[in-house]
């Protein structure tokens, strides 16, 4: 389990699993094989399964020390939940040791002080909640959870990402909703600072109030990008959307203004599903961008 230093922070990877996940020509519908000639590195055994030809998809946490904080990013799927929407059987009635993963790191559920969810999506809200005699309560107890208040809205309205996306309604009711009643919910907005050092940007196309979270100290700096990019492919070919966006037009500006971000700050990026070593750097090249990943 490695850890990172980043001035006042460390950031450490709480797995829930890694495997290999949907076919490269279902998950980007522009997809061209030729990518992986032009960039063979994409085509190594940790970002494209050699026997299934799949891309390799990680579900984790970010987890980050500060002071008295102790943060998590993003939640992954959770256990013991009815997924039945297709492309996301993977995903159903999990039996996976994350809670072991976080004690590994040395955290326990009621140590946490912080949820932030990057968006509302199945793979990235399930341990939010857990059951507990027949109920779905908050998993940690101590924490405040943040949501973005767009996000939020957007999943609640009739008129809002269910009509797209049907299949979010169960996770609304047993991962987001709990949380809500039980009083433990922040919402936030565009450029609020959550703490010294921690803050938000908002970040719409793949949801409508999806955000990013920068993390700045002292000469450090890194972006949490929540699914702006969900493969290394989408560096090199920042046009290329997921199926799953919901507004193609600004999802691609999105992507684009983060790699820029990224590439000219020199920052490190933690997306929510690469395969090992999970984090790296964006180097411009040419127009365009190559994902470096980070040595051991």
């Amino acid at each position: 389990m490695h850890t990172i230093a980043l001035g006042a922070f460390t950031v450490t990877r709480i797995e829930e699993m890694l495997t290999p996940g949907f076919d490269p020509g279902f998950l980007f519908p522009a997809y061209d094989e030729a990518i992986l000639t032009r960039n063979p590195e994409l085509a190594e055994p940790n970002f494209l399964d050699p026997a299934s030809r799949r891309l390799m998809s990680s579900m984790h946490s970010w987890l980050i020390r500060t002071g008295r904080h102790v943060i998590l990013i993003d939640t992954g799927c959770g256990n013991h939940k009815e997924r039945h929407t297709p492309g996301f059987e993977r995903f159903h009635m999990l039996d996976k040791p994350y809670l072991r993963h976080l004690a590994e790191a040395g955290v326990r559920p009621e140590d946490v002080t912080l949820v932030i969810n990057t968006h509302l999506h199945i793979d990235h809200v399930g341990w939010n909640t857990q059951l507990v005699d027949g109920r779905w309560v908050p998993t940690f107890p101590n924490a405040r959870y943040i949501y973005g208040a767009q996000e939020f809205k957007h999943w609640r309205s009739p008129e809002g990402g269910l009509i797209g996306m049907p299949g979010n309604g169960p996770v609304m009711e047993d991962s987001v909703m709990p949380v809500w009643e039980a009083g433990q919910v922040d919402l936030i907005e565009d450029g609020d600072s959550i703490l010294d050092g921690l803050s938000v940007e908002l970040a719409p196309g793949h949801t409508a109030g999806q955000m990013f979270v920068r993390l700045e100290s002292d000469r450090h700096a890194a972006y949490f990008t929540g699914d702006c990019l969900h493969q290394p492919m989408q560096v090199a070919r920042p046009d290329w959307n997921s199926r799953f966006c919901e507004d193609q037009v600004q999802a691609v500006a999105t992507r684009r203004r983060l790699l820029d971000h990224a590439a000219d700050r020199g920052a490190l990026v933690f997306p929510a599903h690469f395969g090992a070593p999970h984090t790296g750097y964006v180097r411009r090249t040419g127009e365009t961008f190559r994902f470096e990943p980070l040595a051991a």
